[in-house]
Order: C-alpha cells, then structure tokens, then sequence
C-alpha cells in the first residue's frame, strides 16, 4: 500500500515475453499490492512468463484490441478492491520505478489522473521515438489543447495512474475497443473535471518495445482530431454525446 491506499499495477499485454520479465523486477514491489496482466491472446509466451512470475493473469480467448484489453484490466482492479491503479506497458518503453511516485501524486489529493509524459524531459527523440511520431505527437497535443482548453505536455503516453474514482466515474464502456481507447480516456477525464498532473518519463524506442505502425498511426491521429472535435460539440450542448456522459455506462462490476 501507499498511504493506507491499495495499489494495483495492470499491464494490458500482447507478445511481451522478452520484455516481462525486466519491467516487472523494476515495479516497486514493496509498494504494489497486486499486478494484473491482461495477454490479448498473444502469439508468444507471454502468459507463461506471467505465471511463472506468480503475476495474476487473464487471458482474452482472441484478440480483442488494446482498448478491449484495458477494459478487463480497469474492471478486474476494481473487483480486487483498488483505490489507485497504473497502467505499466510491460514492452519495457516507460521506467516501471515511477509508479510509486505517480501513485502519491494521487495520494496527494492534487490529482486524479497522472500522466508519464515524455515530453516534459526533452528525452523523447533521445529515447529514439520516430521523428515522425515525434512531429504528430506535438501537433496532436497543440490542437487538443486548444480544444479542450487545456496545458498538457502530451495526450498519447501509454503510462497512467488512475484513482478509483474515475475509473468508477467514466463510461469506459463507450470508448473504442482499439488504440483510440487512450485518448478518449483522457478527453472524458477533462470532460468530467478530473484534475491531471504530469511527470516526466524516459522512454525507451528498441526493436522488442511494442509500437503501432506507420498507418495506425494515422489512423489514431483522425480518431484524436474526431474526439476532440466531439467533445467541444458537446461542451457547447450543440449534440449531447453518450462518450462523455459519466455514470450512465460506468465499468464497475465483473464481465
């Protein structure tokens, strides 16, 4: 525990084995009451690897996607009784000994959400992030901050911690079962009021860290401009959208 408050660490994983092992030795253990890994029907030994480590783990049947997987990852944290949860990619690409530090940022009471940035170090193209990822990451992040009236560093960080509260909050149930489930999360975190503090994370961009090609990419990029643009329709009430609407499909429960 950290602060009398439960810890848990989820990884939503596909074909991590070469990468389990190390980032789960880094977590700091002595803190992280329980690790869950989600293995999206991974090709390799990533499960195996899990148990052999004794983390808690769930395997999807097929291959349900990055958002699907994140779903099972949140509920079961909830059902095991979490009040803060990280998500720690288990690629290895973001340094595992931040989750006590983003954890007591929570535990603070300053914030309900805490992102890893990459940015806010000046380390991202050193890390070996694409320039071209690089170039979009920074445009994306200019025009949703715009959007949606905000300062954020980066909006595409896969490391996060969460309070219970908006994991019980948000209607993660709505949000796409694919990659544009991360930024949804974050634009229904500002549309519900959720403060959100930063930290700035190394990253690591080497050929067994998991990344989404060239056109996924693109693809996510028009999902971000398309979220962002629905979120300030509703924030006008020019149309009402489901997608930020807390409470009404919130993911509390097993299923």
């Amino acid at each position: 525990m950290i602060s009398g408050k439960k810890l848990i660490v989820v990884m939503p994983a596909y074909n991590a084995e070469k990468t389990l092992r190390q980032t789960y030795a880094e977590l700091p253990h002595e803190y992280v009451d329980d690790v869950i890994l989600v293995d999206d029907a991974s090709s390799d030994n990533t499960a195996a690897v899990a148990r052999e480590l004794n983390i808690r783990t769930i395997i999807h049947s097929r291959n349900k996607g990055y958002g699907s997987n994140q779903k099972t990852c949140y509920r079961t944290a909830l059902d095991l009784g979490a009040d803060i949860v990280v998500m720690v990619h288990p690629d290895y690409q973001y340094s595992p000994r931040l989750v006590t530090a983003m954890a007591s940022m929570i535990t603070s009471g300053h914030y309900a959400v805490v992102l890893g940035s990459r940015i806010l170090g000046g380390g991202a193209l050193k890390g070996g992030m694409p320039l071209y990822k690089y170039i979009a990451n920074r445009m994306l992040t200019a025009y949703e901050n715009v959007m949606l009236g905000m300062k954020l560093s980066e909006y595409h960080t896969g490391y996060r911690a969460f309070s219970r509260t908006v994991l019980e909050t948000l209607p993660l149930d709505e949000n796409s079962d694919g990659f544009a489930f991360d930024n949804e999360m974050i634009v229904q975190t500002v549309s519900c009021g959720f403060p959100i503090g930063e930290i700035s994370c190394p990253t690591r961009y080497f050929p067994d860290a998991s990344t989404i090609n060239f056109w996924k990419s693109v693809g996510y990029g028009f999902s971000v401009i398309g979220t962002a643009a629905r979120y300030l329709l509703h924030r006008s009430g020019i149309r009402r959208d489901r997608l930020f609407a807390p409470g009404e499909r919130r993911l509390t429960g097993s299923g």
